[in-house]
């Protein structure tokens, strides 16, 4: 009891006696009434006490708006979400870890969902053999041609390519789609076909697609990207149409708009594949190889004639010239390929006849 009689006495001679102004002696005044003494009072503004102070007693319940005055009430506590007024939410402005996860991330690796499309062999151009004739010695030739491409993307780091031609008819937006459709089909590829033949965009039509909004619209402003590209099943390859036909297109690829879609849709996927318009006729799919990193030159065999094709190859870069694929060969090619030996085989392990 003498303990407690002297501990009461003292106490109120603390209270009796002169108070002097920022003293710790404030401070259990502010603990009787459950609210946390403000960053001011610790003298280095930020809350916590500074380095050599002796450790304050512990608030259990200045976490809590109940236990606040009424001023601090409908404060919110800061978190990763709350904004300071130098646009940042911690300190010093450093920027937060959870940033890269909002859309509008600079880096930001989240691709869009995009509208799909089934694709039908019946409806898309016969010579499409890689949805037509998977299994044809044709088709396999085009698997051949993805091996090359994949093989290049890899040793030489190229990612974005154009098909051309050096005149009409000779096959590149056949060559394009083909060899978009088996990329695609590549485990762990996810490939872009684009229609840079703004002049005559056809390759939605190859495919049996109605798609009025294409890459001519999102380079005119009409349309945002994530709108008109489009994912067909069950290849799962992506493609960016024409659009509408138009004839400033040469202006419209050398502008900076088309670079900002190129370096985007490189973001988005792992092969950009671009059917560009032929070589010897307009200056359109020059300009796209020097955007590109490779090109492929389309020849058809008994239409291209040599000497133009030298003529028109000689300007280009030599380290963008992936190689030359020759269309429309008279070749005979063995019919009894791999996918018809292995049913022939598993056929006579059945003890099958054929």
């Amino acid at each position: 009891m003498g303990r407690v009689y002297e501990a009461l006495k003292r106490a109120a001679e603390q209270d009796s006696g002169p108070k002097s102004g920022g003293t710790a002696t404030e401070t259990p005044a502010a603990e009787e009434k459950g609210v946390a003494p403000s960053a001011e009072t610790n003298g280095n503004g930020n809350g916590h006490a500074p380095s050599g102070a002796p450790h304050a007693p512990e608030y259990l319940f200045n976490a809590s708006r109940h236990f606040q005055s009424p001023e601090t009430a409908h404060t919110p506590a800061p978190n990763e979400q709350t904004l300071a007024p130098d646009g940042s939410a911690l300190p010093a402005g450093q920027a937060s870890r959870a940033a890269g996860a909002t859309l509008g991330a600079a880096g930001s690796a989240r691709t869009p969902e995009f509208v799909s499309i089934d694709v039908s062999a019946a409806r898309v151009e016969p010579h499409l053999v890689a949805i037509t004739q998977p299994r044809s010695s044709h088709a396999e030739r085009f698997r051949s041609l993805r091996t090359r491409v994949l093989h290049a993307g890899e040793r030489r780091k190229m990612q974005a390519f154009v098909i051309t031609s050096a005149g009409i008819m000779e096959g590149k937006t056949l060559t394009a789609v083909n060899l978009s459709w088996l990329l695609a089909q590549t485990d762990g590829v996810k490939a872009l076909l684009i229609d840079g033949d703004l002049r005559n965009p056809c390759a939605a039509d190859y495919l049996g697609l109605d798609a009025p909004v294409g890459l001519s619209e999102v380079l005119a402003g009409e349309a945002r990207l994530e709108e008109a590209i489009v994912r067909l099943e069950p290849a799962g390859l992506h493609i960016l149409p024409g659009g509408s036909a138009r004839d400033d297109v040469a202006e419209l690829l050398s502008g900076p708009r088309f670079l900002a879609v190129l370096k985007e849709v490189r973001r988005m996927f792992d092969y950009v594949v671009i059917d560009a318009p032929p070589l010897g006729i307009f200056t359109d799919a020059t300009v796209l190889i020097n955007r590109a990193d490779a090109a492929l030159i389309v020849a058809r065999a008994g239409k291209t004639r040599y000497a133009a094709l030298e003529r028109l190859l000689e300007p280009l870069p030599r380290e963008r010239l992936l190689g030359v694929i020759l269309n429309g060969s008279e070749e005979q090619l063995n019919e009894q390929n791999y996918y018809y030996r292995r049913y022939s085989s598993a056929r006579r392990g059945e003890g099958g006849e054929e």
